[in-house]
């Protein structure tokens, strides 16, 4: 692939995407969010300042899904591809059940970037699944990350709320709870949010306690104007239309006409995903009350793809099965269309062509729009648009004034907007002709992309990258590291040595026997010269690693000076003295001993306490600190760089020495342990853990061992079959 200019990674999840024909309105996981990140990834790889782009969604191998979406890699241009990582098994899954796999996919991504050699330059999360991930990738890697929301989950959480579905409910269907705080935590450490409007920052992100946290920029999103080309174009003599094209125009007027008694009359048309908010069952209430509109026009609600209505999810059968019941209720047989499929690539536009040429109306009747990529399409065509007031479409109308915005809870509202389009023949010619010159002035993928690169192009300038390939330790300990591909990681207090140390003998004559089948390093609280001290006492052989200071410091070996490329790694954005500065007159934290605070470490005493820590949080992410945070034993806070904790340095040796991530075994006992714990490495929870580790039983990969101390480490190993396996047994 090119490599010319920045390499740029994007991230949208549910694995629902390929380039071709996409399956748009299939479910609620296939809206316009698949659109964006294909146009973004076509468009920025036709740029020459731009290198490769790659998009990074789920691999899945399902019979209830097409074929494509098991394929790995898809090529979509000698610059683009869709990279396919399989995390969770193989099913379909929607996208809210992803979110205990997400450090899988972390995990798995690592991988494939290493085994690929394809570090990026940007990383660019979709929704807040995706953000997660490219949240991540940002901080073990030292990239600049950008996120774009699409839709939120403050704003789904107050609709929800307003439609009557209990606190419980949204919880278990729609994981609200953690997608908020992911959210939260996304604007906290974001580089760049790239919104498609100015309401969107106001309106929706103005909800978010960290909103004022990330910079902002409005890059309206574009489309494609030569598939969306102009109604008159095809009445032109000598116009060339693709044969694709044809066929489509003429399978949508059979499919039409099939409805309608009187098909030659003006075309009310709806194009969305059968959801609740997308308020289809407005619309058609909407139409049903109003006997003058239905004498002017007919109309065509396409709402998704379908087969059988029983087979699909709870919402998109109720949305479904309330329109048939609608039509039947107001007896629109003859006047409303409601077709069961429909191609995106050729008869969407075909769809919106159509109508135009009918002097109909394109509406989106949907209750909140966060942007609305088919209004800009619609318009393209020369299709004048009613749309809620609600959202993007007040920057739509603004910008292109070509319709007419109204409350669509008000179904008169919606009726009568409609009725005034289609009986003025001035006003639609005009609203017609605004769309088509001002979507091309404002709304092109040309423009979103020119922007878009300008604004990584000061980025990947501004970012200070980390080498991850600084020249590693030579001598014995550099010889030694490069020729292992298991690792054993454990902490020290309470977890290697504790109240209990009648196993820790067998462990230590283990570890001596077995020197050359893994390498043994620790991850302690404790510094570098407190490590050596405490394991020398108690004749622990020296370890290959110590990543001590909570994770805020590596040393390899003997040696007395941290890993350089670490010290890189972590020091971007970091300032200690601005965080101490900014803590200070917090009565409940007691700055810790002048002997346990290093360079990369701020550390206090503190009791628990209601609101303490998001106290914290809420000041340092006002003043944009970049940091993380580790309370542990209900006692002891340690503030960090953001790039720095015990898990991340696991991370980080695992991608510098190539040695994979479920060749690791770690073992820990309290809350500074839980990260390290998560994710791919093979975790030990030894018996005498702290409370704070209690949630990590449901986790993946983790065992909790019965036994305490070393004890439990020895459980853990002999549970996953470690010394054989690295033995190569």
């Amino acid at each position: 692939m090119a490599a010319k200019g920045p390499a740029i990674q994007l991230f949208s999840l549910h694995g629902l995407i390929r380039s071709r024909n996409p399956e748009m309105g299939r479910d609620a996981d296939t809206g316009g969010q698949i659109k964006y990140v294909l146009e973004l990834g076509n468009g920025l790889s036709a740029r020459a300042e731009i290198g490769r782009v790659d998009l990074f969604t789920r691999l899945i191998a399902d019979k209830r899904v097409s074929s494509d979406y098991s394929e790995p890699i898809e090529v979509v241009n000698d610059k683009f591809r869709i990279v396919r990582i399989q995390c969770g098994g193989r099913k379909y899954l929607r996208k809210e059940m992803l979110w205990p796999h997400l450090e899988e996919f972390v995990d798995r991504t690592i991988k494939f970037i290493k085994r690929n050699h394809a570090l990026p330059d940007i990383v660019h999360g979709h929704y807040p699944d995706a953000g997660y991930v490219a949240m991540q990738l940002a901080e073990i890697f030292g990239l600049p990350f950008i996120y774009t929301g699409h839709s939120l989950g403050r704003s789904k959480q107050a609709r929800l709320r307003d439609q009557g579905m209990s606190e419980a409910e949204m919880l278990r269907k729609f994981k609200i709870d953690r997608r908020i705080d992911t959210e939260e935590q996304i604007l906290a450490r974001a580089d760049l949010v790239i919104t498609s409007t100015r309401h969107e920052i106001k309106e929706q992100f103005g909800l978010y306690h960290h909103k004022d946290v990330p910079d902002y920029q409005v890059i309206p999103p574009g489309i494609g104007i030569d598939t969306f080309y102009p109604f008159y174009h095809d009445m032109l003599d000598g116009t060339e239309q693709p044969e694709d094209a044809r066929y489509a125009q003429a399978s949508m007027l059979k499919e039409l006409n099939r409805f309608f008694m009187t098909p030659e009359k003006p075309l009310i048309l709806a194009l969305s995903r059968p959801d609740q908010r997308k308020n289809i069952s407005g619309l058609v209430q909407a139409y049903g009350e109003d006997l003058e509109l239905q004498s002017m026009a007919n109309l065509a609600v396409f709402a998704g793809l379908r087969k059988d209505i029983d087979a699909m999810a709870d919402n998109e059968r109720e949305v479904l099965t309330q329109m048939l019941l609608d039509m039947d209720k107001y007896d629109l047989y003859g006047k409303m269309a409601i077709p069961k499929k429909h191609d995106f690539e050729y008869e969407v536009p075909a769809l919106y062509r159509i109508a135009a040429e009918r002097r109909g109306v394109f509406v989106n009747p949907a209750l909140t729009e966060p942007f609305g990529l088919t209004l800009l399409e619609a318009s393209a065509t020369g299709l004048p648009i009613v749309a809620t007031d609600d959202g993007g479409p007040n920057d739509i109308v603004r910008n292109c004034q070509n319709g007419i915005l109204v409350n669509v809870a008000r179904t008169d509202q919606v009726s009568s907007a409609l009725r005034k389009i289609i009986a003025d023949k001035d006003l639609w010619e005009r609203y017609s002709k605004n769309g088509i010159m001002n979507v091309r002035k404002h709304y092109t993928w040309q423009n979103h992309t020119r922007e878009y690169a300008v604004a990584a192009g000061k980025l990947t300038a501004a970012n200070q990258p980390s080498d991850l390939a600084t020249t590693r330790p030579s001598g014995p300990i550099g010889r030694r590291l490069m020729k292992l591909n298991h690792f054993f990681i454990t902490d020290i207090d309470n977890t290697l040595i504790g109240d209990d140390n009648s196993q820790l003998e067998k462990l230590v004559h283990l570890l001596n026997r077995h020197r050359n089948r893994f390498g043994f390093g620790v991850a302690t609280g404790r510094t570098a010269d407190s490590t050596r001290t405490i394991l020398k006492k108690y004749s622990i052989p020296r370890p290959d690693v110590i990543i001590c200071s909570v994770g805020s410091a590596l040393f390899y070996g003997n040696s007395s000076k941290p890993g350089p490329g670490w010290v890189s790694h972590i020091a971007s954005r970091w300032n200690r003295g601005k965080i101490a500065g900014l803590l200070k007159d917090f009565d409940f934290l007691k700055y810790q001993e002048e002997e346990t605070q290093r360079r990369f470490k701020v550390s206090y005493y503190m009791k628990p306490g209601k609101d303490r820590l998001s106290t914290i949080h809420n000041r340092l992410l006002h003043h944009r600190c970049r940091y993380n945070l580790i309370y542990s034993h209900d006692r002891y806070l340690d503030i960090l760089p953001y790039r720095a904790s015990k898990g991340k340095a696991i991370r980080y040796l695992s991608y510098k020495w190539e040695i994979p991530l479920k060749n690791f075994l770690v073992c820990g006992d309290s809350g500074n342990d839980e990260e390290m714990l998560r994710g791919e490495p093979r975790a030990v929870v030894v018996g005498n853990y702290s409370h704070e580790l209690a949630d990590l039983k449901d986790g993946r990969n983790v065992y909790f061992a019965d036994s305490s101390c070393a004890g439990g480490i020895l459980e853990g190993m002999q549970h996953y079959h470690f010394i054989d396996e690295a033995s190569g047994g």
